[in-house]
């Protein structure tokens, strides 16, 4: 998501060369991107992501996910009104398939829920009965049931879902015979661990495993702004509208956290890394990186395996100050 507004289209093509030579093939996109969200920018990620795909080739050998937005008064630009819909899927996917040059993605997500459900840190669940909470959920799995048949879409996902919703699509799908929801894109890092309470037994027993996104918490988990050697450039420094994670718990269990990972002996965002990875109902750890050392450093956390120890004095944090940024 930072790709066209942090990182242009060179510094994307050489981020995705480099995940490539060490074994990662998974890129996730949406059409609202790149961050902030703005009419100059929308879909700039996937463009950068298509002309990469159109000079390298090896399409068969990538996995390239992709979202349609949800609504919300910041998106109109993108169509207006929104409605996560059969007619407005039809739309998004085709631009997203221009964008992207290919001519199908293998994992197509809802960007978050039409109806009214705790997103983004929303945190106290405010009952409207006019919410349309049945929304349209079978049309949704109908349409992307269609897509996958035509060939644009291989599978399909949620993203920032609650378990009530993932259960629902999933009843559906059985009872309908229609896509199974194969995975769940939601927040998932050691200052936010909310996905445990609920959705990780659905996620392993269901098979619809969960893209972790935000594993450093927007870069906090990596000690930098803790220490001061944050950039002016680094995204919550440039975008100070988001705050998700910059309570004064979340900065005491960070504190906490890097005294862990320096103890022994470890770069702190590589250890917050790790401890993602290595939960058995996630799927993939979505990284992300504007410079190619942070990307280095992410991707080398792969083999950094945590002890018993350390994964106790993780807990130990996590019961003192649980989900302070959820």
């Amino acid at each position: 998501m930072t790709f066209g507004e942090q990182n242009t289209e060179a510094e994307g093509h050489e981020q995705m060369d480099y995940a490539i030579a060490q074994g990662i093939n998974f890129f996730d996109a949406a059409e609202m991107y790149s961050i902030p969200p703005r009419p100059e920018t929308q879909g700039s990620t996937e463009r950068i992501v298509g002309t990469w795909l159109k000079q390298r080739g090896g399409r068969d050998k990538v996995i390239i996910a992709t979202k349609i937005v949800g609504p919300g008064n910041a998106f109109l630009h993108i169509r207006n009104p929104l409605h996560i819909n059969r007619e407005q899927i039809s739309q998004a996917i085709e631009g997203s398939l221009k964008r992207l040059q290919t001519d199908y993605v293998d994992l197509y997500q809802i960007h978050w829920p039409e109806r009214n459900n705790n997103r983004f840190g929303k945190l106290g669940y405010e009952y409207d009965p006019n919410d349309p909470w049945q929304e349209n959920l079978l049309e949704v799995l109908q349409a992307m049931d269609d897509l996958i048949k035509a060939g644009k879409i291989r599978n399909f996902g949620v993203s920032n879902e609650t378990p009530w919703g993932l259960m629902r699509f999933i009843y559906l799908a059985k009872m309908q015979g229609l896509t199974h929801c194969v995975s769940i894109q939601n927040p998932y890092n050691l200052l936010n661990r909310s996905f445990e309470i609920g959705l990780a037994e659905i996620a392993i027993r269901e098979q619809s495993s969960l893209l972790a996104y935000s594993p450093l918490a927007f870069g906090k988990l990596s000690g930098k702004y803790l220490k001061g050697t944050d950039a002016p450039n680094t995204r919550l420094n440039k975008f100070k509208q988001y705050t998700r994670y910059n309570s004064p718990e979340a900065e005491e269990a960070i504190k906490r956290y890097v005294a862990i990972a320096e103890e022994h002996g470890w770069s702190p965002a590589q250890m917050a890394l790790a401890f993602v990875t290595s939960r058995p109902f996630v799927t993939s750890n979505i990284i992300g990186a504007t410079t190619m050392p942070q990307l280095r450093e992410n991707v080398d956390s792969i083999n950094l395996e945590l002890s018993s120890e350390v994964l106790s004095a993780i807990d130990s944090v996590h019961k003192a100050i649980p989900n302070p940024a959820p």
